[in-house]
């Protein structure tokens, strides 16, 4: 069928050369690990830490940690020999094209926009409640109309879209360095947290280290999880399987790691280059994951932990709020880079989708001076803009969840099926233990998948099933790919 027609990886290299089209090869090893680390490292560390220790899994919140990122390395193997085999922009989308065809890549395409568009978005209302706070702490507060709870205008959040929106048509390279000073800045506060820490541990606050289990009943209907609907699974909190239900959370704290991969067509040495880039900052955001979790966990009792800013309330408690003011800051740098690499993300992807006609190929168009899909870039930057501006993202961000997690899926798929049709290729990077590795990280993949609600479930359906029929009403008749097949279009 012509809609499971594949795109060469030669051929998807060799657009990659075409002078409208191209993309500026100016990133490093460093440049993209820095990215990794700039898009990991949020909320995640800031609030997710307090939440699942408090709820779930006590203070073996660390191994929860650990866990989530033993899943999220299946995953990252499989994105890294496919970054190394195919160093084009587009992730997932790309992959898909050249294992499982037009139609497949074009709804992972599809999923990947709603996911990145949405975590912008969301991570933006973030950086404004934030940055709104501060303000407000130095006797400069802000309007309830435009950064309250339920603003008019959300504009704190517009601004920084609007301020990373022009640093992205600036330049990768701009780009690279200004995440470069924010990720320096939250990663010293990240590790001003765990030295200043270690001097308020108390070793009765790891004990038990793993508490007794209990059943914990969720609400049903549209907001239990999907598991409990399909196989009436009460969860469970605390014990052995209160870690592996926190890991189904703080999961959601790794996601980004793998908007390393879009950047590949713009790295001077990708099939070198973009490996290191995968595995070093998620490695690295492990290591500071963990290392936070057991510090907060020693300073204060789990149960007592804030949920909200389990960090900066821990150094309140053991009377030192000073250092809670600089976590904020911190706080801040670090929602400013998760923004600007979702958007780096976003464009990218995009721009493989236009380049190949499934998108008005218009928007491909890459500015002679900056190197960079301006048009693209700036339309994303306003659409982003109206979404963190306007819209109330409480009952949607798990999407983000679910999008990501597909996206996982159809990479460690797409891995297994390139081995078997294309074992000619050179491959600079190869997942160890094929096909094993990536048939686990299908399976974690789908039991975190089963782990959100059913009205999560419903929402991405939705989402997919309008994606299909833009597919099939543009899509489909303006593939580059296909279209020899159509007569020569």
């Amino acid at each position: 069928m012509e809609i499971f027609r594949t795109k060469s990886v030669e051929q998807s290299i060799r657009d990659t050369e075409d002078p409208e089209h191209q993309l500026r090869k100016r990133l490093t090893a460093t440049d993209l690990t820095v990215f990794g680390i700039g898009v990991i490292i949020g909320t995640g560390i800031f609030v997710l830490t307090g939440t699942v220790a408090k709820g779930l899994a006590g203070p073996a919140v660390a191994l929860s940690f650990v866990v989530a990122g033993i899943v999220c390395g299946l995953a990252a193997l499989c994105y890294a020999e496919f970054a190394s085999t195919i160093p084009v922009a587009g992730s997932a989308y790309t992959f898909a094209f050249a294992t499982l065809g037009e139609f497949p890549a074009w709804v992972i395409g599809w999923d990947l926009l709603l996911e990145l568009a949405l975590a912008a978005a969301v991570v933006a209302t973030g950086w404004s409640g934030y940055f709104a706070s501060m303000l407000a702490s130095i006797g400069i507060p802000l309007p309830e109309s435009i950064a309250g709870a339920n603003p008019v205008v959300n504009v704190p959040a517009v601004l920084i879209i609007a301020i990373l929106t022009a640093i992205l048509v600036a330049g990768i390279k701009l780009s690279s360095r200004v995440n470069l000073v924010l990720v320096v800045t939250k990663v010293a506060v990240v590790l001003l947290v765990i030295i200043a820490g270690l001097f308020f541990i108390r070793a009765a606050n790891y004990t038990p280290f793993i508490p007794e289990a209990v059943s914990t009943p969720r609400v049903g209907g549209l907001n239990a999880p999907l598991i409990q609907v399909l196989f009436g699974i009460t969860p469970v909190a605390f014990g052995v399987i209160g870690i592996f239900s926190a890991a189904a959370i703080v999961f959601f704290a790794f996601i980004g790691f793998d908007i390393v991969a879009t950047a590949a067509e713009e790295t001077l040495e990708p099939q070198r280059d973009v490996p290191r880039g995968i595995l070093g900052s998620l490695a690295i955001c492990t290591f500071l994951y963990v290392a936070v979790s057991l510090v907060v966990v020693g300073m204060q009792n789990y149960s007592q932990l804030s949920t909200s800013a389990p960090l900066s309330d821990a150094f309140r408690a053991v009377g030192h709020p000073w250092l809670a003011t600089i976590i904020s800051v911190g706080a801040i740098a670090g929602l400013t880079t998760v923004v600007l690499v979702l958007l780096l993300g976003q464009t990218r992807v995009l721009f493989a989708m236009s380049r190949d006609g499934l998108m008005p190929r218009a928007l491909a168009a890459v500015h002679p001076r900056f190197g960079t899909p301006t048009r693209l870039t700036v339309v994303i930057g306003v659409v982003t803009m109206a979404l963190a501006g306007f819209v109330d993202f409480e009952e949607l961000a798990e999407l983000v969840n679910i999008g990501t997690l597909f996206a996982f899926v159809v990479v460690s798929i797409g891995v297994v099926v390139l081995r078997r049709t294309r074992p000619d290729l050179p491959r600079a990077f190869r997942a160890p233990l094929v096909p094993l590795l990536p048939i686990l990280s299908v399976l974690a993949c789908i039991y975190l998948m089963l782990n959100l609600p059913v009205e999560t479930w419903l929402r991405f359906l939705i989402w997919m099933a309008v994606g299909v029929v833009i597919y099939f009403g543009y899509s489909y008749w303006h593939s580059r790919t296909a279209a020899p097949v159509k007569g020569g279009r």
